[in-house]
């Protein structure tokens, strides 16, 4: 269980926030609504595919922790 989580990881979260947000803004501006409701779609199962690893060990953790 030697997996940590690293600042880095959480920079580049933000950093693809910035970027969505951004991206959002101008495909809803331009009138592309639809876009840009799958750049957030897209934006968010990214961030999920990094999160999961740890939400996983997270739950070995409390699993090990109350002997379940």
């Amino acid at each position: 269980m030697g997996m940590k989580m690293e600042v880095s990881l959480i920079f580049k979260i933000a950093a693809v926030g910035i970027l969505i947000t951004i991206l959002g803004q101008v495909l809803k501006h331009s009138g592309r609504e639809e876009h840009a409701f799958l750049i957030s779609l897209a934006g968010l199962v990214l961030v999920l595919s990094w999160i999961v690893p740890y939400i996983y060990q997270l739950f070995e953790m409390i699993q090990d922790l109350f002997a379940l």
